[in-house]
């Protein structure tokens, strides 16, 4: 029995040649005119996601601020990013002991970031479609996946793509699928697999905007759950929230809040904080973690640094181990051309946007998006009008989650 991301064809897979770094600009003056326009109309605290609100938000970060707001990229691809360092995340099943994985899998997570949000400067992903997907996978070389602490991240080159080759019997496969399941609210669901060391990872997450005078904050509710099978181990997580700062000038993204990743199973837990910075003096960007064993509370690790910088992590044995993530060897997800993806797949899906976008043809990108945003609308209507709740393709409801529908439990 195959699972439901196995049904996009390998084969057709080519190595991602997407360059998503974008161009930091900032406000010209005849746009901060109009935004002071739109901030005079909002109200602290409110929710970007409803009515007038709404409105005011759409206008603000699209019609007004096009051409540095917009990341050329779905928000469910920007989830797979979130895998760049695919060889940390699998590394996490070859922890010995409950001790050793959990704090590979903070590891795993503190390194994430970076990467999923490519740079400070603040950039807005597009709003999924109700019904887009996105499918990519990873060819991860067996000899990168190493046991706990033996990494030697900071020593490997960056762009690692040709060092690792083609021959498939010495990489493992990771297979990620991405849905949007949800238009209100806006739920965004992802799974990710990897059959030979037997570990998956299930995720919803929607988001919840508020306005907060010259930032935007925006809230990831949800959660995440890490399956070692081999183990019998689940570990529930929880994701940081994110703010636009400086919205009149050259918006630039904090992460900020307090994140818990538990294992009921084994008693270990960690508590990772996202410092925000404060209004005068501190750094930006820093991230604490703490990993306890809760049984006997006990602190077995703890970490400092910056999620997009330096990490360094200090163990119950006083060791220590640096992490650069600027100089951690990305792995490029391999995905099918889009001429190979179907009209829901999200490159396909927002192609002529991107494309107007990168040409700076920003008329031709907001009516190709408009013209996405009232199909959807359209829909919707008829389904209410017709009684028919939307069916997605691979996830299902259950209780306030989303599950896949072929996970990996059900297929070993």
């Amino acid at each position: 029995q195959h699972s439901a991301s196995e049904l996009i064809l390998v084969e057709d897979e080519v190595t991602d040649t997407e360059d998503n770094e974008e161009e930091d600009l900032g406000v010209m003056d005849d746009q901060r005119s109009v935004i002071l326009h739109l901030i005079s109309q909002l109200k602290l605290g409110m929710d970007l996601t409803r009515g007038w609100t709404l409105y005011l938000f759409y206008n603000m970060f699209w019609v007004v601020l096009p051409t540095f707001i917009l990341e050329k990229r779905s928000l469910l691809e920007m989830y797979a990013n979130f895998m760049a360092h695919p060889d940390l995340f699998l590394s996490i099943a070859a922890g010995a002991t409950p001790e050793e994985r959990i704090i590979c899998f903070v590891e795993y997570y503190l390194t994430a970031f970076h990467e999923g949000r490519k740079g400070a400067v603040a950039k807005k992903p597009y709003n999924p479609i109700i019904g887009e997907t996105f499918h990519c996978s990873w060819d991860v070389p067996k000899d990168k996946v190493k046991p706990f602490r033996t990494n030697g991240a900071s020593a490997v080159s960056k762009d690692t793509t040709k060092e690792f080759g083609q021959d498939q019997s010495m990489c493992y496969k990771l297979r990620f699928v991405a849905e949007q399941v949800s238009h209100h609210p806006p739920v965004s669901c992802f799974y990710c697999e990897c059959k030979e060391k037997k570990m998956c990872v299930n995720a919803h997450v929607w988001t919840k905007s508020k306005f907060m005078g010259m930032s935007i904050g925006v809230s990831m509710v949800g959660e995440g759950v890490l399956h070692l099978l081999e183990h019998e181990e689940e570990y529930v997580f929880t994701l940081p929230s994110a703010y636009a700062r400086s919205i009149l000038t050259i918006p630039w993204v904090e992460l900020g809040g307090k994140v818990n990743i538990n294992c009921a199973r084994t008693g270990y837990s960690a508590t990772v904080t996202f410092h925000t910075k404060p209004f005068y003096g501190g750094k930006v960007h820093r991230v604490t973690a703490e990993v306890k064993y809760n049984p006997t509370n006990t602190i077995v690790c703890k970490a400092q640094g910056e999620w997009n910088g330096v990490l360094e992590f200090t163990y119950s044995s006083g060791e220590t181990k640096v992490i650069d993530t600027n100089k951690l060897p990305v792995i490029r997800k391999k995905i099918r051309p889009i001429a190979k993806q179907g009209p829901l797949e999200s490159r396909h899906l927002w192609q002529h946007v991107t494309n107007s976008l990168k040409e700076g043809n920003i008329d031709a990108a907001t009516e190709h998006k408009h013209h996405l945003e009232e199909r959807q609308r359209a829909e919707e209507r008829q389904r209410m009008a017709l009684t028919m709740p939307w069916k997605p393709k691979y996830f299902a409801k259950e209780g306030d989650g989303w599950l896949y529908l072929n996970p990996l439990w059900k297929t070993l």
